[in-house]
């Protein structure tokens, strides 16, 4: 029975770094499709979430049938419940991927971004696949002392975030009114990719030592007072 029981708790430690790969591949096409006007990559984003939906929704299933079939306590009970919550971050980074790929579908075959932007959400789209995937180690590897680097990365994409309404701001933005609205979304949507993947991080530590740090419960309430959902 208990062989059976950590098999299952490896099936879903494994499905949780098969979710972070889901996301990462789900980012890159759409920032693929956004920075060419490619519209088949965008409907490929659009149309795979529902993979993404599936093995979350399948991942749950089996943390709740263990839960209710095993009755665990101390780190598997911490296991089982923290994955849900890492599922929902991962599902919710695959519909962030999906919010840039539908804007790309809604513009095409205009481009959505101006020349001027362009190399900042270059630059945000690989921060954002570097800290999904370094969470997706430390799922893999429960390597806590990670945590602290992956929140220097997510610093950076935050800085990103605020270079974007500089330039918005600034007296040489010549975008009109349609330009300014896309690239505010298009921010948040990469900044908040990025929050998702360090709460995740946060969660292996919780995972780890049990103990739920003041950075982990400011970052899951500024997902929850400004999270985008569309």
């Amino acid at each position: 029975m208990r062989k059976a029981f950590t098999e299952e708790l490896q099936f879903i430690s494994d499905q949780l770094v098969e979710l972070t790969r889901l996301s990462s591949s789900a980012l890159q096409q759409a920032t693929e499709a956004l920075m060419e006007a490619d519209l088949e990559k965008a409907e490929s984003v659009i149309s795979a979430d529902e993979h993404i939906d599936a093995v979350r929704r399948n991942l749950d299933t089996r943390a709740v049938d263990a839960l209710a079939r095993q009755q665990p306590v101390a780190t598997d009970l911490r296991m089982l419940v923290t994955s849900m919550r890492m599922s929902a971050d991962l599902e919710r980074m695959g519909d962030l991927a999906r919010h840039v790929a539908k804007l790309s579908r809604l513009r095409y075959p205009e481009q959505v971004l101006p020349l001027q932007l362009r190399p900042t959400f270059a630059r945000m789209a690989e921060v954002a696949e570097d800290l999904v995937t370094e969470a997706g180690r430390i799922i893999k590897t429960t390597d806590v002392d990670a945590v602290a680097r992956l929140h220097i990365t997510d610093d950076e994409m935050d800085e990103l975030h605020r270079d974007v309404f500089r330039t918005l701001l600034s007296d040489e933005w010549e975008g009109g009114a349609q330009a300014t609205i896309d690239a505010t979304l298009l921010s948040r949507y990469y900044e908040r990719f990025g929050d998702h993947a360090v709460s995740i991080a946060q969660r292996v530590v919780y995972l780890v030592t049990g103990e739920w740090s003041q950075d982990a419960i400011e970052i899951d309430e500024r997902l929850e007072v400004t999270e985008v959902r569309h």
